[in-house]
């Protein structure tokens, strides 16, 4: 939010530097880019990825998305070892069968 706002008033300063700073502003991430690097950097924990990611999108968002990627992860490994989801699920946690 402060970057728009230093951009913003830079153009009333110094017109060149107005114009360079298009260049140096990074894209908007969605929160399953978002995601994806998140679990990513907790599954090698590295917490300055985890931290960047995390800045990426609103907190809510990044929960949806590690959510729906685990979801998505779990249904592929189901697939995978031809085994229900819920089956999958518990022994990547570690509990026993229900």
């Amino acid at each position: 939010m402060f970057t728009r706002i230093r951009t913003y008033v830079a153009r009333f300063r110094d017109p060149s530097r107005a114009e360079a700073a298009p260049d140096r502003q990074k894209r908007a991430h969605n929160l399953f880019e978002a995601a994806a690097a998140y679990v990513a950097a907790c599954a090698e924990d590295d917490q300055d990825r985890i931290d960047e990611a995390a800045a990426w999108v609103p907190p809510e968002a990044l929960s949806f998305g590690v959510n729906e990627l685990a979801c998505r992860a779990v249904i592929a490994l189901a697939r995978e070892r031809d085994e229900s989801p819920r089956v999958v699920a518990r022994d990547l946690l570690g509990l026993p069968v229900a």
